[in-house]
């Protein structure tokens, strides 16, 4: 075998590409901000919604953990944002050229650019999603989402909780995902942030406008948001349009059809 060839070879382009993304990223200011802006957005709308919230009465229909969580509707427009700028950002100075001169193979960008934004989303949606759980857990009880009212103290040690934490990080990290993929195919930062947003906010809307009940269902299980969101749900499951873990695969697939597309653009374009 010769020098510089053979998976050793391949494994260390991809150190090196990856190293270069990292760089790129805790180097670009904006980036950085949004990050920082998507826990601070996420954990104040929890608050906002935690301390505004009341349990009057047994059986008041209310989900804890989810009213905790509430901020992910929010944080993910940061999110979104933030993903499309990893690509959108080159594309729109100009570096794409010189990032895909330095690593002609297209396929080693792309899986770069997504293991680092899975890993820095990863950190920022943990950080987001334990935050606004705390804060939910101080808040709530005085809200009357007591144990008298049929609800225990929030706790990561329960199933539900637990998975409605973690599902909702993953949620984050996918949102991420969708928006570097839409970024790759159009190429432009404003257009992919439009796209991106039509899809997470107006399907919804488009749901509820649907009188039909039936419709209104399959636009829910379809939706990237409605159906990435019912990880969240710990009351009430059995209603749900999809299961937790049903919705949050569609939005991976929502997410790897566009990093499939944008991989494939990637690809067969010229920068």
């Amino acid at each position: 075998m010769q020098p510089g060839v053979g998976p050793y070879a391949g494994a260390g382009v991809m150190k090196n590409a990856v190293r270069a993304e990292w760089t790129k990223l805790r180097t670009d200011a904006v980036t950085l901000v949004l990050l920082l802006g998507a826990v601070v957005s996420t954990v104040a709308v929890g608050a906002a919604v935690a301390v505004t919230s009341r349990c009057d009465a047994p059986g008041c229909g209310g989900d804890a953990i989810r009213i905790s969580l509430t901020g992910v509707m929010v944080g993910q427009v940061v999110v979104a944002i933030a993903g499309v700028l990893m690509v959108g950002g080159e594309y729109g100075t100009g570096m794409m050229r010189s990032t895909l001169t330095a690593l002609p193979r297209r396929s080693t960008v792309l899986c770069s650019k997504a293991t680092v934004l899975t890993v820095v989303l990863l950190l920022t949606g943990t950080v987001s999603v334990l935050g606004s759980l705390l804060v939910g857990g101080l808040a709530l009880p005085g809200r009357g989402f007591t144990e008298a009212h049929g609800f225990e103290p929030l706790s990561l040690a329960d199933g539900a909780a637990l998975r409605a934490a973690a599902g909702s990080v993953l949620y984050l990290v996918l949102i991420g995902l969708l928006s570097q993929g839409v970024a790759l195919i159009v190429r432009n930062s404003a257009t992919a942030v439009g796209i991106v947003l039509a899809l997470l906010l107006v399907l919804p809307i488009v749901a509820q406008v649907v009188g039909d009940p039936d419709w209104q269902r399959h636009l829910q299980q379809i939706a990237p948001m409605t159906a990435g969101l019912t990880v969240q749900a710990t009351v009430g499951v059995d209603e749900l349009p999809l299961g937790p873990w049903q919705g949050l695969g569609v939005l991976a697939l929502w997410a790897t059809g566009a990093l499939v597309a944008g991989g494939g653009l990637l690809r067969s374009r010229d920068a």
